[in-house]
């Protein structure tokens, strides 16, 4: 007898693998079915084809990383410092909701339920200035530029990309949300 949910989650795995590394115009269904140990057949089955595979795919990855690193209203510094971490140990789910803003932003299946959780966490914590969205879209935008940042503009320093640096970029993410919230 098959286990039904560990192969959709390998399914899964091996999609959110392959999406992040080439788009869906470039990802392989075939390709994630080998990763997978599975067949093309299943991820039809389970999936419908690929778009169904490619949007479980993304929402498992969103859904990750709201767990991984859920708001802490008491500390937004130190929260958006656990999603630049997250963003250092996990660039595929970030990668992937790049891929899916370029090729498929009307069938984008984001969980909205995940934000707005995140909303709700935030809203007691935003300073009157700014709504909870401005929030928790300046914390994102912080906590993703250094991976969206130009390779040529990041190496203008002549620094490597090594632990120390990636030491100092979690601190300015850290230290430009503290400013955000003082002087907002």
């Amino acid at each position: 007898m098959r286990d039904a949910e560990a192969t959709r989650s390998r399914i899964l795995a091996a999609a959110i693998e392959e999406f992040a590394e080439h788009g869906f115009a470039g990802g392989r269904v075939d390709r994630i079915a080998r990763s997978a140990g599975s067949n093309v057949r299943m991820i039809y089955a389970y999936f419908g084809g690929k778009s169904g595979v490619f949007d479980a795919a993304l929402e498992t990855a969103l859904r990750t990383l709201a767990m991984d690193a859920p708001p802490d209203p008491e500390d937004l510094a130190g929260w958006a410092g656990r999603v630049f971490d997250h963003h250092q140990e996990r660039p595929d789910i970030l990668r992937l909701s790049m891929w899916a803003r370029l090729e498929r932003p009307s069938a984008l299946s984001e969980p909205l339920d995940v934000y707005s959780l995140k909303l709700e966490a935030v809203r007691g914590a935003s300073p009157s200035a700014l709504t909870p969205v401005d929030v928790l879209i300046f914390i994102y935008a912080i906590a993703q530029a250094w991976q969206l940042s130009p390779t040529g503009l990041t190496a203008f320093d002549g620094a490597n990309d090594g632990p120390g640096r990636t030491v100092a970029h979690r601190r300015a993410v850290v230290s430009a949300v503290e400013g955000m919230l003082r002087n907002a």
